[in-house]
């Protein structure tokens, strides 16, 4: 569990946790932190891949569905015990939705919302193109790549950082490449509601297809912000507000 899981504030009396999945190349170290922030309601666990962090000696996962089967079989009692959320941003987005979709067909769980952001909806045109991307080994392909799936932020100025993230981050896109949501999968929507976000200054996505996936409300956002508008502390503030709403209304 704490291989996997980030939760920097235990909260055993919550009502709800919230589970967030991070961007491609990225780690736990800011999303995690959304424990201290969220009111005693709502705990936070955040989900760390193999070869980053505390679990940088082990290689990379290989597959989406490896990485939704690990996800699961880890959470399963935590996820049964008590009604369960999830944000995910860019990457994060879809893998998010790979695990929603798993454990929605296999164990007849489902988050009470889907706090998605900053990803093309899985049904659109859009993604499959950007799945469908070759991925270069030259250094110059990769940073192509990154502004094709990362939208537009700045990159780490330091080498060695930028070396660390753009290797994770190749890595976290060839298992993109792995995601199938089969047209049999999407036939079974959910019922909760889906709410999605994006920077003002991003790209554009493709996101009107989320209201076909649920039979429950969908609301679409946009912060001032490029693609990490998230970590601006106004738009932090804005989302946590939000999604306590949201997350308490839908219980």
């Amino acid at each position: 569990m704490e291989k996997l899981v980030a939760c920097v504030q235990k909260k055993p009396d919550a009502v709800c946790r919230l589970i967030c999945f991070p961007w491609a190349g990225s780690g736990t170290s800011q999303l995690a932190q959304w424990g201290r922030l969220f009111n005693d309601s709502v705990e936070v666990f955040c989900i760390r891949l193999p070869g980053r962090e505390t679990r940088l000696e082990e290689p990379f996962a290989k597959d989406m569905t490896t990485v939704v089967n690990e996800i699961t079989s880890v959470l399963l009692k935590e996820l049964k015990e008590k009604p369960f959320a999830f944000f995910g941003h860019s990457f994060g987005t879809y893998m998010s939705f790979a695990v929603a979709l798993h454990l929605k067909k296999k164990y007849g769980l489902e988050p009470v919302h889907l706090f998605m952001s900053a990803a093309h909806a899985p049904n659109s045109a859009a993604y499959l193109a950007v799945k469908s991307i070759v991925l270069p080994d030259e250094p110059n392909g990769l940073l192509a790549i990154m502004e094709i799936l990362g939208g537009n932020f700045e990159l780490p100025l330091d080498e060695d950082l930028w070396r660390a993230t753009a290797l994770t981050f190749k890595e976290d896109a060839k298992l993109f490449q792995t995601c199938s949501f089969e047209k049999t999968e999407m036939n079974v929507p959910f019922s909760c509601d889906i709410t999605y976000f994006c920077g003002s200054d991003d790209k554009i996505y493709d996101a009107k297809g989320w209201r076909e996936l649920t039979s429950g409300d969908t609301s679409f956002y946009e912060l001032p912000g490029d693609h990490l508008y998230l970590l601006k502390p106004s738009n932090e503030s804005f989302l946590i507000k939000h999604m306590t709403r949201s997350i308490e209304n839908g219980l």
